[in-house]
């Protein structure tokens, strides 16, 4: 087990140092000039070189990079361009608001697809199965802004249920009150994975159904809900925590935009505006924060795999001699 950890951090750190060499090179030749933002025609030729020095832009892309890389390590993610402020603190304060929406949004899609999915794979090609299979093909398809500013329009506008935007109303911030500014977003970001998540257990529940563990049940008298929860279940949830791994990306990815939609104030809506303004220092770290919680979560779902699975381990360490 030990040589199989050790082998899933190397990677982990290979992994994110391309991600960090790579967005660095991007930022590095994307259009445009930092110094523009300090530099001013009216200075001379000596404050213009004072300043490039001063911030480092007077060296190679290797040696900026080495630079940041060893601050990076340290926890200064370096200061940001628009306010002049730490990356880092601003990070830390609106990194519980992103946590928190993705948990909540994980939490929500699994305990509604482990049971429709079961479901509809109980009920393969009868309407059931196929009113499931629209829905899903339409959750997939739908651009999330889209699904939630139709939820904006209709539960905030129309009916006047929840709030449109924000974390807290002014003045209140009681619990209750984050929950209803919660409940659009967390739908927002939900329903794609969902979607995903029923079509993933589906899929399992059937191959499981046709196993003769099954049939054995079923000949021995279980009812349909004690083979599913207590037998086909346990087999079908073992894919969905690689599956779960696999999708942090798009959960990170899809947060971004969500939060912006509903001015959740989190990271994302942090980076959107870092982005409009050209916070290279911030943009570097969202997408460091952002390598990051992938590869953590793959991390993660490869060593709950294999505590589940001992085959997955035993696999892993033997290729690792």
């Amino acid at each position: 087990m030990w040589k199989f950890c050790m082998k899933k951090t190397l990677r982990v750190v290979v992994v994110m140092f391309l991600i960090s060499f790579l967005s660095f090179a991007v930022i590095y030749f994307a259009p445009g000039d930092i110094s523009s933002m300090y530099i001013t025609p009216e200075m001379s030729k000596e404050q213009k070189a004072n300043i490039m020095a001063e911030l480092g832009l007077d060296k190679s892309m290797i040696e900026q990079y080495m630079s940041w890389a060893e601050r990076a390590i340290h926890g200064d993610l370096g200061m940001s361009l628009s306010n002049k402020s730490s990356v880092w603190p601003q990070i830390q304060q609106r990194l519980p608001a992103t946590i928190l929406l993705m948990g909540c949004s994980m939490i929500l899609s699994l305990l509604l697809a482990i049971p429709l999915g079961l479901w509809a794979g109980l009920k393969k090609n009868t309407w059931i199965d196929n009113l499931f299979s629209s829905l899903t093909y339409m959750g997939i398809s739908i651009p999330s802004f889209w699904f939630g500013m139709l939820l904006i329009i209709l539960f905030s506008s129309v009916l006047k249920l929840l709030p449109s935007s924000g974390m807290h109303t002014v003045g209140n911030v009681s619990a209750f009150d984050t929950f209803k500014h919660l409940i659009l977003p967390c739908i927002t970001l939900s329903i794609g994975h969902l979607a995903i998540y029923i079509r993933y257990i589906r899929a399992n529940a059937i191959g499981q159904l046709s196993e003769e563990y099954v049939l054995t049940a079923e000949a021995k008298g279980d009812s349909q809900m004690k083979i599913l929860f207590k037998h086909v279940l346990k087999n079908t949830l073992l894919p969905i925590i690689t599956l779960m791994g696999m999708n942090l990306s798009s959960l990170v990815c899809g947060s971004f935009i969500v939060e912006s939609v509903f001015g959740w104030p989190g990271v994302g809506t942090l980076a959107m505006t870092a982005i409009n303004s050209r916070d290279y220092p911030i943009i570097m770290a969202y997408v460091m924060l952002s390598g990051f919680l992938l590869v953590l979560g793959n991390f993660l779902a490869d060593l709950l795999y294999a505590f589940v699975d001992p085959r997955i381990k035993r696999g892993g360490v033997e290729s690792g001699r």
